[in-house]
């Protein structure tokens, strides 16, 4: 008797003479959009044909890739594993067109980073500067935001890796984490700050406006668990921002107290711009590291920039 199992490898070939490149490109900007409705606009479609393409691919793949509730869109574990290929496939395509359009050269692809705002400040402008001494023709795009979003980035093929912080195990599927260093919080103030060349107690400081974190994000979760130790609480009135320039403006122009991950404010520190006061801060050492997609090789100038990112951080 014959079998009706149809061999992988066959499956496969079949595949491959029926997947067309709309159902690529469809699905990647699914993913990547997280929704079906900013798909369809990326796409110049209409949401029906969105749907009707990656039902398409859906049908013929045998496995839902992405699950779309009112939640918008999200890739299930076999979206998550095809991704990483699609991508490779419509990034090849793009490149191809740009050699045709162009001057026959290929194109060479910017290294593509995410980095939380706290950390983009102090690893990869020199990290970047280097790269630029030994590879001045490849560009590096950056994108700062919060390590949520940049998570959901890298892993929709956005980025070509992180440098940010591990999170929770279903956030972190098909995530990989390299730990560069780990740092506490420091409080810093300009040099003539009342507090500043003497003994600071905690209450004291509480006395001051306060620069934090926004809510909902590592630093901040370390600065109110560091204040309820002491028995306080953020005061009304506290400044919240991630961003590292509005943050050290506010220090300097006034009696501010920052709060924030030590290395932040390194450059600061040392041309004496800015002063960490003598305050221990047990309990807030928080990791940060390289993620990047576990299924997908990481291409060559971005291991580069990897590369020495790793040495900045030891350094």
């Amino acid at each position: 008797m014959q079998s009706d199992v149809v061999p992988p490898g066959d499956r496969a070939s079949r595949l491959v003479d029926r997947i067309r490149l709309r159902h690529l490109t469809c699905f990647v900007a699914v993913a990547q959009e997280g929704s079906l409705g900013r798909a369809a606009a990326r796409l110049h479609l209409s949401q029906p044909a969105v749907t009707k393409t990656l039902n398409e691919l859906e049908a013929l793949s045998g496995a839902r890739l992405v699950d779309r509730g009112r939640h918008g869109a999200r890739l299930t574990p076999a979206g998550e594993e095809f991704l990483s290929r699609a991508v490779e496939v419509t990034d090849a395509l793009a490149s191809a067109a740009s050699v045709l359009a162009g001057t026959g050269q290929p194109a060479v692809a910017p290294v593509r980073v995410g980095a939380l705002p706290t950390v983009a400040s102090t690893l990869l402008p020199g990290a970047v500067t280097r790269l630029r001494h030994r590879r001045p023709h490849v560009g590096v795009q950056i994108r700062t935001a919060p390590n949520t979003a940049l998570l959901g980035a890298v892993r929709a093929g956005e980025l070509d890796f992180v440098l940010g912080r591990t999170a929770d195990p279903e956030t972190m599927r098909g995530l990989s984490f390299e730990l560069l260093y780990a740092e506490s919080l420091a409080l810093v103030v300009r040099p003539d700050h009342p507090l500043a060349g003497g003994p600071v107690s905690v209450p004291s400081v509480l006395n001051h406006p306060l620069v934090v974190a926004t809510a909902g994000t590592v630093p901040r979760h370390h600065t109110e668990g560091f204040l309820a130790r002491h028995g306080l609480r953020l005061p009304a009135g506290t400044v919240e921002t991630l961003d590292v320039s509005v943050a050290r403006g506010l220090v300097r122009a006034g009696d501010a107290v920052w709060l924030t991950p030590e290395r932040v404010p390194q450059g600061d520190l040392d041309d004496g711009t800015l002063v960490r006061l003598p305050v221990p801060t047990p309990g807030t050492a928080e990791p940060v590291g390289l993620l990047r997609r576990t299924s997908t090789d990481t291409p060559v100038a971005a291991e580069e920039l990897i590369a020495i990112l790793r040495e900045l951080a030891v350094g």
